[in-house]
């Protein structure tokens, strides 16, 4: 389980390929305090560290999760957001974010205001996922409010602070991102297509 509020930035040191696999090493400052098996979220997926050195880590991503998410169009030096799991005897400071991406997104809309940015991003709604206005959505893992809501798209401001320490100052017009939709809207909207 993560918050969604992202700790650092990573960068693709290299890439491998193994079937239908790919295995990223990743540098960043979080690296060297990382363990085997350790859940990290990258860009919103939760994979499991597999290897170490000083100041890289290892993960791996399955076909599974390349076709659900923007994992698969990473390059070397692309910027990834980072954030270990949850700590049980802390605050939760965004919301509660599984780590379990539920499909990707398109921006649509990169708009600078007087001092934020309005993000518009449209998905496909086949899969039943929804937003509220003032609802949570979690964007390459970051744990954002909702400000505008549709049957297919969403929209959230970004504050600088969230803009200068995350990939999304990367994020223009025709880039995927990856999206959780808030666990309870998930469950209510299941019980609500069920009725």
């Amino acid at each position: 389980m993560f918050t969604g509020i992202i700790e650092t930035l990573g960068e693709i040191e290299s890439i491998r390929e193994e079937g239908t696999n790919l295995h990223f090493v990743v540098q960043s400052e979080l690296s060297n305090e990382l363990k085997i098996d350790q859940s990290v979220s990258h860009n919103g997926v939760c994979l499991t560290v597999v290897a170490l050195t000083e100041n890289t880590h290892t993960v791996t991503a399955i076909q599974e999760t390349l076709e659900k998410s923007n994992l698969g169009d990473l390059k070397v030096g692309s910027k990834v957001n980072l954030e270990r799991c949850m700590q049980m005897n802390g605050r939760l400071d965004g919301h509660i974010v599984q780590g379990h991406v539920d499909q990707t997104a398109v921006c649509v809309k990169r708009e600078e205001l007087d001092g934020s940015w309005e993000y518009r991003f449209k998905y496909d709604s086949k899969n039943g996922n929804v937003t509220v206005e003032k609802g949570s959505v979690c964007v390459n893992g970051i744990s954002l409010t909702v400000v505008g809501s549709a049957d297919d798209e969403f929209s959230v401001f970004i504050i600088p602070y969230t803009f200068d320490h995350t990939n999304l100052h990367q994020v223009n017009v025709g880039d995927a991102v990856n999206i959780e939709f808030d666990i309870i809207g998930k469950y209510v909207a299941r019980l609500v297509g069920r009725s």
